[in-house]
């Protein structure tokens, strides 16, 4: 199997399996119920956001903290942060009590057997769109799906390879520790160049290759580990060892 053949055929099972959509799509409808039945009109939005509506987001299989973001817009805007966490905590303990809860500022992690959710509490504002938690006890403006847009019309620009691309590097991400926070990562992926890349060997080797340095050794470690096996495949394939340039190309993106 050729290194391209090897990684498309990566990027095609780093998806979510019908079954997996099937069963989020049933604990979605599960949420949305009994928010609005322990809330009634105080919440007056709830929304899936973030990489799940995307489709780069990963199976859990293949990395532990995938999620699903879910944002419950509340109608009184006139207190702290914290309560209204603490109101999502409430909800998570009142009809999850066997699940795993915390608060991981500014969400409540709500952990089932399948998937994790991130709930988001949220204020409307009506010049910035919304506002959620900053971590740091007080509010900033976000526009949740933005990116979304952006990253459509730059997928289709390139002949739709961002997201698989974003998919892999997200999967030799997680294998490594976590090198990278994840939305970011997608975003630096999305405004990288990918000049004269053809396809998606072309466009992962050109995004590993520039990856940037952090300010910490063992992530820096992992990066030109990870730089080394794009250029040592890269020299098995121009002097025709395919079998070894797919057994380097493992080290980086791994079978599952």
């Amino acid at each position: 199997m050729s290194v391209l053949s090897y990684l498309q055929l990566r990027a095609s099972h780093a998806v979510l399996s019908k079954a997996e959509q099937e069963s989020i799509a049933r604990s979605i409808g599960a949420v949305q119920t009994r928010l609005a039945q322990l809330f009634d009109t105080s919440v007056v939005e709830q929304f899936r956001f973030g990489s799940s509506t995307r489709g780069t987001i990963l199976p859990r299989s293949m990395d532990e903290q995938s999620d699903i973001d879910y944002m419950v817009v509340f109608s009184d805007g006139n207190r702290v942060p914290q309560t209204y966490l603490a109101r999502l905590r409430r909800f998570a303990e009142m009809y999850y009590p066997s699940s795993a809860i915390k608060q991981s500022s500014p969400t409540i992690v709500l952990e089932l057997n399948h998937i994790k959710f991130d709930l988001v509490p949220a204020l409307r504002d009506w010049w910035s769109g919304y506002q959620i938690v900053d971590g740091q006890g007080g509010w900033r403006d976000t526009n949740p799906n933005d990116f979304n847009s952006v990253l459509t019309r730059k997928n289709d620009e390139h002949s739709s390879l961002l997201k698989p691309l974003i998919r892999l590097i997200k999967l030799w991400n997680a294998q490594n520790g976590y090198i990278y926070e994840s939305f970011g990562l997608e975003k630096w992926i999305v405004d990288q160049s990918y000049w004269l890349c053809s396809n998606l060997r072309d466009y992962l080797f050109r995004a590993i290759s520039n990856m940037p340095d952090t300010n910490t050794q063992w992530r820096n470690e992992k990066i030109h580990r990870a730089k080394d096996i794009v250029e040592q495949t890269r020299e098995y394939e121009s002097a025709g060892c395919a079998t070894l340039a797919e057994r380097e190309i493992k080290k980086l993106i791994p079978e599952f």
